[in-house]
């Protein structure tokens, strides 16, 4: 995902009221951003520390800035626009960087599906194969407890919708398709992925009662930079 201009950078003062964060600009100014994560942002957030934020030419917007990247504490980066993972996944496939997803013809988005009136992120088919159904989740919170170890955990927060995407693609798995779960980690320190127990047990207990089923499970982790942000390497995913 390469924007069409590089992401302007400035320093966080402050993320509040959910969806608002002030930024101070490199000329001294501040400025009130639009923060496009419903998430809790644990572990992500560093007062004065560099962010980074694209500008919408879209006069009808009250703050036309979109936060993008967040420096953590520990110095990582991490992508905190959820709206980019589904893209980023989509762009990865059409590359052919996931190699457990390619040979598809066909990839569409937001289809319906299930008995709970969800919509699956990715649907892919082919002749002659089994329809793959794939949720993306984006990770951006990495596991302070153990230094070193790089583990990236999902949800942040509790998460009865991601549980509810999880029941779902085990009922794809029961109806004879491929399902995917694939973590979308926007995190430079995250080198593995796991449930977050601690934080969401009955999505934890959820995601091991899928994976017996035949859930599939892959992490992909990308490279930020203020000039474009990548799928490219697969991690491990520890239950």
């Amino acid at each position: 995902m390469k924007p069409e201009q590089p992401f302007q950078q400035g320093v966080l003062l402050k993320r509040y009221k959910r969806f608002l964060a002030d930024v101070r600009l490199t000329n001294g100014e501040e400025i009130t951003i639009h923060c496009p994560n419903t998430g809790s942002m644990k572990n992500c957030l560093a007062e004065g520390s560099a962010c980074w934020f694209s500008e919408s030419d879209n006069a009808k917007r009250k703050y036309p800035h979109t936060w993008e990247v967040a420096t953590t504490p520990q110095g990582d980066l991490a992508g905190v626009n959820t709206g980019r993972a589904n893209h980023l996944v989509v762009e990865a496939i059409e590359n052919g960087v996931i190699d457990e997803l390619q040979g598809y013809g066909q990839l569409k988005t937001e289809v319906r599906y299930g008995e709970e009136k969800s919509r699956i992120d990715i649907f892919l088919s082919n002749e002659g194969r089994r329809d793959c159904y794939v949720e993306v989740k984006n990770v951006t919170l990495r596991d302070d407890l153990v230094e070193g170890d790089g583990r990236g955990l999902f949800p942040d927060s509790v998460s009865t919708r991601g549980t509810k995407h999880l029941r779902e693609l085990a009922l794809m798995v029961e109806q004879r398709h491929r399902a995917v779960l694939l973590f979308c980690v926007q995190h430079s320190g995250i080198n593995s992925v796991s449930p977050a127990a601690e934080i969401d047990p009955d999505y934890a207990n959820t995601f091991a009662e899928v994976m017996s089923k035949g859930v599939e499970v892959y992490a992909y982790r990308a490279t930020l930079s203020a000039e474009q942000i990548v799928l490219q390497a697969a991690l491990p995913v520890r239950v």
